[in-house]
């Protein structure tokens, strides 16, 4: 019996306190495991009754880093602070903490109630400044331990991803062959849908509208299982917006080995806690960047372009005035345009009946308190008009070649998605033919088995049979196949490019688009003195254009009625000023537009004479 263990400490229960860091370490290094149990033994050695005994092991599976997720442990401490733990039993110190600021915090509380401490080495004593320097130490070796242990995992991992042959989860579309090398996907119909989803981010400039392309087009696509009972199997379904901006924004894609994209960031919580977060890491900090390692669906320089892209489509960017992606507004030119006054960019506000009358508008300034009126206000239309003539002269050389590369794109875009139905077709035969040689290979006298698999047999030719009906359905609603007559008609409507702008077939969200793949920006600078806007191109080949625009004159100078117009259609001697208003043989309104525009004589109280401007 050791000398420390008083009769007061074995009145109270004992408290056995097991953890191991890792799930797999509680599946495959069990005698660890095993050996912690063991530690009731020895507290019945020690004079514990097997009733006083209490087995804490909720944290299997669980890091001693940090508190959180560690019930147990919080258990402990708290039970320990009420005074109503005799000994805590763990088989070393790592087990209790690896953190120095739980440990200590535990190790005072042990103090404070004469709590013992019992571990494989011996039984101690924390109000013993001896025993407390000793645990203090153990604790602070703990911690240490798990620097060390990290520091050369992470050194092996990155010495290893620096030669490219660091293994981890790829995104769908890739895997390892044999040999342990990036190869794309052997599946047609999974590189099929990788391909079409890169081809339409490219054509609409979105990933959203890839997500409504995929949909209107029924089109599912595919997901690679992780872990599990369904580890390394293929899945299909909707696509997704996430899955669409994952599959832009990684390298792999374009043959880019890449390690240290993300990171873990803590954070403490309002309750104290301190959790873990998963963040980007900017380019500039990637540990490693291996370009041209494998075969990628796209090139490096088309992800640089797509991730542009995909920045400048953010509403809310940081570093960009002009941000946003084409949408279904009236406004052609909307965020196009850069105020010439302030340099920020004009918004765009409806107004009239219904909201159907479009504005530009730059009210920065103001609504940041700097002014008392807005920088500039004027009508779309007149911008719209002028930038599209603009743009008319631009492309009158390159008219016919664009209309011929339009409609090869359109026809191998329809391919691609016709290409993706007959391999799900594909697919679905082979799983009809599969349920067929299960069935045919099943003991007929065994109708338990049979009957499943007959009904699998014929779930699969259902499945079968409705995949050809929507194929068919898209290949004569939606499938593009141009005859040599649509051809021709195509390329006589390309020589007209004014029409096919005005055509009402054309929408607006179609014209923006075509005006951001030639414009990078406007800057709009009002002159008032002139009552005039001039327009700064700026191209996306850099250069440069200005284009002046005459603006209206305001609503009131243009009510105003020309001095000798206004006699020689009213006789002036008609007019009389009553109580209430002037009144005339014409009508009430022109009259008082004329009073506006006459000086008037009085004598008595009435009006003797008018004499106009």
């Amino acid at each position: 019996m050791n000398s420390k263990i008083t009769p007061q400490h074995q009145s109270k229960p004992a408290y056995i306190y097991i953890r191991q860091s890792t799930l797999a370490q509680v599946r495959h290094h069990q005698e660890s495991t095993e050996r912690q149990y063991a530690l009731k033994d020895k507290a019945l050695a020690l004079g514990w009754t097997e009733t006083a005994i209490r087995t804490l092991d909720r944290d299997l599976g669980q890091s001693g880093a940090q508190m959180t997720g560690r019930e147990d442990f919080k258990t402990l401490v708290a039970d320990v602070s009420m005074g109503q733990v005799g000994a805590v039993f763990a088989l070393e110190v790592s087990r209790l903490a690896r953190s120095n600021l739980d440990w200590h915090r535990l190790l005072e509380l042990c103090a404070l109630t004469h709590t013992l401490v019992i571990d494989a080495d011996g039984c101690y004593d924390p109000g013993d400044f001896n025993d407390g320097l000793l645990l203090g130490l153990k604790g602070t070796m703990a911690q240490a331990e798990l620097h060390f242990l990290r520091g050369r995992l992470q050194g092996g991992k990155l010495n290893k991803a620096q030669k490219g042959e660091l293994r981890f989860p790829l995104p769908v579309g890739l895997c390892y062959d044999d040999q342990g090398r990036i190869v794309l996907d052997p599946d047609d119909e999974v590189r099929g849908a990788v391909q079409l989803a890169f081809r339409l981010f490219q054509e609409t400039g979105s990933a959203y509208a890839v997500v409504k392309r995929f949909a209107e087009e029924g089109l599912r696509f595919p997901k690679r299982a992780y872990g599990g009972a369904w580890a390394g199997r293929l899945i299909w379904g909707r696509l997704s917006h996430e899955r669409v901006l994952g599959l832009i924004r990684n390298p792999s894609y374009a043959g880019i080995y890449v390690f240290g994209r993300y990171q873990y960031r803590q954070r403490i919580t309002p309750q104290g806690e301190v959790h873990k977060r998963v963040q980007p890491v900017p380019k500039a900090e990637w540990r490693v960047h291996l370009p041209d390692h494998h075969d990628g669906y796209i090139t490096p320089e088309e992800f640089e372009r797509n991730q542009d892209r995909l920045a400048h489509n953010r509403t809310n960017g940081e570093g960009t005035v002009l941000s946003g992606a084409a949408r279904e507004g009236l406004a052609l030119l909307q965020g196009l345009l850069i105020c010439g006054c302030c340099g920020r960019a004009l918004t765009v506000r409806y107004q009239g009946n219904g909201g159907l009358y479009p504005l530009y508008l730059c009210s920065a300034r103001r609504r940041e308190g700097l002014a008392t009126t807005d920088c500039m206000s004027m009508r779309s239309e007149l911008l719209d008009n002028a930038i599209g003539e603009a743009v008319f002269t631009a492309l009158q050389p390159a008219e016919l070649e664009l209309a011929v590369t339009a409609l090869s794109e359109l026809e191998q875009r329809d391919h691609a998605i016709m290409r993706q139905w007959h391999m799900r077709i594909e697919r679905a035969e082979y799983e009809v033919a599969l349920a067929e040689r299960r069935y045919q290979e099943c003991d007929p006298a065994n109708r338990l088995v049979a009957g499943t698999l007959e009904r699998r047999w014929n779930d699969a030719m259902l499945h079968l049979e409705a995949i050809r009906t929507e194929a068919a359905r898209f290949r004569n609603q939606k499938a593009l196949v141009a005859t040599s007559e649509q051809k021709a008609q195509v390329l006589a409507l390309a020589r007209n490019l004014p029409r096919l702008w005005r055509a009402p077939t054309t929408s607006a969200k179609d014209r923006k688009r075509m005006l951001r793949l030639l414009i990078r920006d406007i800057t709009v600078e009002r002159r008032s003195a002139t009552r005039q806007a001039v327009l700064h191109i700026r191209w996306q080949g850099s250069a440069c254009t200005d284009i002046t625009v005459d603006l209206p004159k305001p609503a009131a100078d243009a009510m105003l009625t020309p001095p000798r117009s206004s006699s020689g259609c009213v006789n002036y001697r008609s007019i009389c000023l009553t109580g209430k208003s002037w009144r005339t043989s014409i009508r009430k309104v022109y009259a008082v537009l004329l009073a506006n525009r006459s000086r008037l004589k009085w004598s008595n109280g009435s009006a003797t004479g008018i004499e106009l401007k």
